[in-house]
């Protein structure tokens, strides 16, 4: 909870400075990831695994041998592990697929158990020679309340198989529980999840326009004293490469998607503006380029994040007793988002009814609006010039809960800004179209208990940038001859928290890809292609000792090196068990906004 009592906050500190004196070690911590075989050109990824707390674990199967050839569901059963007890330090979801060689289109695939997403990402694309297998994980903790009780669930992952599209997509997946212990105590988990999907077995929600809403009425138990809202946003669809479109005046002339470059996510509850979030430019494997992305994908593309968004100010409000309507949109909806969330909260478990107010809501009333400078030219067919959008608001959203341990107050401060500048080259010879695009997100939320408590400050930077260039050459006749693409992306996540002046817990999370590819053309048709390359870098660090690093670099379509300990002292990868290396929200553990 937001202040752990005695017991809780000795366990904790035993439990990590056990861990950091007995298991900061290469062999117990660094990360297990699957081996790289150079020359392979199977899928060869730079992230981390999820690290392993000390002790036996017990693994319960959702799946196995699925096999995806429509777009039927497939449902699955859960039941809590046996032996495993109800009390775990870590719960991991591990996922494995696989397509067979041919022809396929990349696809999205997402988890569900009772109602909730636990996994949401896309496929990868084979080839005719081809057959691609990965392995993604995901530390599933927070679900600890759903996963104490049986529920039925779903795979969803819709596909084609005919003449023409060949791939065969299977999978499996299981969640691997790890017993609490001295040196791993009970996670702080939330005590209730609420899934926003469509419907009680779930799925994602489409929203088509930018007044499109995924709305669910709750009813919240009346003792909430922190809330927290994951929230997912898959361009699909026209909205695939939302992040190339112009606006709808300028759609014709640059040969480009109307709707404009600027998305971002709303919510709101009961119509009240409660949070933004930034849109992730997540790109599939089939996406510009296929061979871009062979056999290393985009960032997230496999094992999408979500972002977790801080509802704590608006708890007396939920605590009410009444129904109340939460929402999420996405600004520039333009057909269109796959969307969906999970409502995290922690209850005050010394009083059954918890009062407060919310004291500050600067958000509630600023329009999400962009401003775009046209700098487009036409000359006798020749366009040329650029196209910038820009938007950026900043927020206050405040609020304080009477709980049986004295007043919390919670008082969240955000700026959200967005970017993106096209460029553009048309001529009878050429189409060329560059993006150079910037999500930032600088949120600093004071929490503090009691009059005289200390308060503790929590910061997080988000920067999510991409840069591409891609276009065509034409020969005389006007046939394509060749189109060059080039795409820099990126993911990068700095936390801390403070308790007064002291530095409590700090994270930097950094992952980034660099690709490019050439499709070459003969009589209007891709001949083949040159020049793929790629390189992706991932690197963690903490100011506990943890430290990852890896440099996954690829040429022509196969693995060329692949080497560990990048940025860590003697070159070697060691996490702690609890961290969060991949960049996903950790507000029940490293990032709780309590001591720890």
């Amino acid at each position: 909870m937001a202040v752990m009592n005695e017991a809780g906050r000795k366990s904790l500190w035993v439990g990590l400075f056990g861990c950091i004196a007995t298991c900061l070690t290469p062999a117990a911590l660094a990360a297990t990831s699957p081996g790289f075989n150079v020359g392979s050109a199977n899928v060869a990824i730079a992230d981390p695994a999820v690290p392993r707390p000390p002790g036996k674990a017990c693994t319960v199967e959702l799946f196995n041998g699925f096999t995806f050839r429509d777009f039927s569901n497939h449902p699955y059963t859960y039941a809590p592990p046996v032996g495993c007890g109800t009390s775990w330090s870590k719960v991991v979801l591990e996922a494995d697929f696989a397509v067979t060689a041919g022809r396929q289109f990349d696809r999205t695939a997402s988890l569900w158990l009772g109602g909730a997403n636990i996994y949401f990402g896309t496929t990868q694309e084979p080839s005719a020679s081809v057959a691609p297998s990965w392995h993604i994980e995901r530390d599933v903790s927070d679900f600890a309340s759903l996963l104490g009780q049986p529920q039925t669930g779903q795979a969803i992952l819709g596909n084609i198989v005919d003449g023409t599209y060949t791939g065969v997509i299977s999978g499996s997946a299981r969640l691997v529980f790890y017993p609490a212990n001295i040196l791993a105590p009970k996670i702080d988990a939330p005590d209730a999840v609420y899934p926003l999907s469509d419907g009680t077995a779930g799925g994602t929600v489409a929203l088509n326009t930018g007044s499109d809403v995924l709305s669910r009425t709750l009813t919240l138990p009346t003792n909430v004293e922190r809330a927290y809202l994951d929230v997912f946003a898959q361009g699909q669809g026209g909205d695939e490469f939302w992040y190339t479109c112009v606006p709808d005046a300028q759609a014709s002339q640059a040969q480009s998607c109307g709707g404009g470059s600027y998305r971002e996510v709303q919510v709101s509850i009961d119509g009240q503006q409660a949070g933004v979030a930034p849109v992730y430019p997540w790109i599939f494997t089939g996406g510009i380029d296929p061979y871009m992305w062979r056999p290393t994908p985009g960032v997230q593309t496999l094992n999408f994040l979500p972002y977790r968004m801080d509802l704590t100010p608006f708890a007396a409000l939920l605590n009410d007793g009444k129904p109340h309507a939460l929402a999420i949109g996405v600004t520039g909806a333009n057909g269109n988002f796959a969307v969906t969330g999970n409502l995290f909260v922690h209850l005050d478990r010394g009083r059954k009814v918890v009062t407060g107010a919310m004291t500050a809501n600067t958000l509630q009333g600023q329009a999400a609006v962009a401003t775009v400078d046209n700098q487009l030219t036409d000359t006798g067919g020749v366009v040329g010039g650029s196209i910038a959008t820009k938007a950026s608001r900043s927020f206050r959203i405040a609020g304080y809960v009477d709980t049986s341990r004295g007043r919390i107050v919670t008082d969240v401060n955000q700026t959200v800004s967005f970017r993106n500048t096209q460029t553009f080259a048309i001529d009878p010879t050429r189409y060329q179209q560059g993006i150079d695009q910037l999500s930032t997100v600088d949120s600093t939320t004071k929490t503090r208990q009691g009059p005289l408590g200390i308060t503790l400050t929590t910061e997080i930077h988000f920067d999510y940038p991409l840069v591409a260039s891609f276009g065509n050459t034409f020969d005389s006749a006007g046939n394509t001859v060749s189109a060059p693409s080039a795409v820099t992306q990126g993911f990068s996540r700095q936390f801390s928290k403070r308790l007064g002046h002291l530095l409590i817990y700090r994270s930097d999370v950094d992952n980034s890809i660099d690709t490019a590819d050439t499709l070459n053309f003969t009589n209007g048709a891709v001949s083949g292609h040159t020049g793929q390359r790629s390189t992706q870098q991932f690197r963690f660090k903490d100011n506990l000792g943890s430290c990852y690093g890896r440099d996954v670099t690829t040429a022509s379509g196969l693995l060329t090196a692949a080497t560990d300990g990048g940025g860590c002292s003697q070159a070697r990868n060691r996490l702690l068990w609890f961290t969060h290396p991949d960049g996903a929200p950790d507000t029940s553990r490293t990032e709780d906004p309590g001591v720890f």
